[in-house]
């Protein structure tokens, strides 16, 4: 094989003394961050101020133990952060739809991408260049590792958000009529959402979470319109965001927010009876085609088979 005439044998030296190097590297500046670790470590425990004292440094180091990784694949995601505002604000929003609420979290995701991309890219390269050189079809084999690596990532944050949406989805109708029953009992909103989080945290995980932060945010003074909006965007769920919707209405002109709760269950109901009747409605051409395809070729081949074979046989005879 010729590579723009250079040969497979010329280009072996090459790629090992490339990857001879990136593992030098790596390994090198591994060991440098952790020689400076360790002398930052020796040198707070040569003056300790306290047990207190001792007893964080160790917590903080058993929390840092994977934090030069983490730092080396958010360092990687630097190429592929979002350049606008508004492209950031929305990657914000799909990683906390997914539930990925750290300020880190989107230079995090952008690394996996540039590290899934690397990892795929790199082995086709080599492999489909010492193998075929640079073809047409090496060429549209090497774009397509590159895009599965590019897209793997952003495809598992996806399936991620729809199971938590989904989630979200189904636990709500439950954690709203407790809520309404929490309110019109006596309780507050704050105290209603506490009770909520309390009685369903074993079976509504995610909506239980969603719900202390909303409490959290609202303990430590935040606005409850804010809180409430956050509430929606956080999760992304259209039911929750006309909830926190009418919840701001009903605390913005003074309305009853038990009725306002009760209004909203209501047509949350209405809203779940007409999506199980249209899914129903749809099942009768849903089975249309395993009917066809597996079904019917079995009823079809019991039935006209015996007759199949009796009309053979009189034919053979004759």
């Amino acid at each position: 094989m010729v590579l723009l005439g250079i040969t497979s044998a010329e280009l072996m030296p090459i790629f090992s003394f490339v990857a001879v190097m990136a593992g030098a590297w790596f390994l090198l500046s591994m060991l440098s961050n952790r020689n400076s670790q360790a002398e930052e470590r020796l040198e707070r425990l040569g003056r300790p101020k306290s047990l207190v004292d001792i007893e964080e440094m160790s917590k903080t180091e058993s929390r840092n133990r994977f934090a030069g990784i983490k730092d080396a694949i958010s360092g990687l995601g630097g190429a592929l952060d979002p350049k606008s505002e508004l492209e950031k604000n929305q990657l914000k929003v799909m990683l906390a739809n997914a539930g990925f609420r750290s300020d880190t979290a989107a230079t995090f995701y952008q690394g996996i991408r540039m590290a899934c991309l690397v990892g795929f890219l790199v082995p086709a390269l080599i492999y489909y260049l010492l193998a075929d050189g640079f073809t047409y079809k090496a060429a549209q084999y090497i774009a397509v590792f590159g895009g599965l690596g590019l897209y793997i990532p952003k495809i598992a944050l996806s399936m991620m958000k729809s199971a938590r949406q989904k989630e979200i989805f189904l636990t709500l109708p439950d954690g709203l009529d407790l809520l309404v029953v929490c309110v019109e009992s006596g309780l507050g909103l704050d105290a209603a959402m506490r009770k909520v989080t309390d009685e369903m945290k074993g079976h509504a995980i995610v909506l239980c979470e969603e719900f202390q932060l909303a409490n959290l945010q609202l303990q430590m003074g935040r606005p409850r319109r804010e809180v409430l909006h956050d509430l929606g965007v956080r999760t992304g769920v259209d039911d929750v965001k006309a909830l926190a919707a009418i919840l701001i209405q009903a605390d913005r002109f003074g309305s009853s927010i038990a009725q306002a709760l009760r209004v909203q269950s209501d047509s949350m109901r209405t809203r779940r009876r007409q999506i199980a009747e249209e899914k129903a409605a749809k099942t009768a051409v849903q089975l249309i085609f395993p009917l066809v395809l597996f079904i019917f070729p079995a009823i079809f081949v019991v039935l006209v088979g015996p007759a199949a074979i009796q009309i053979s046989k009189g034919l053979l005879k004759k």
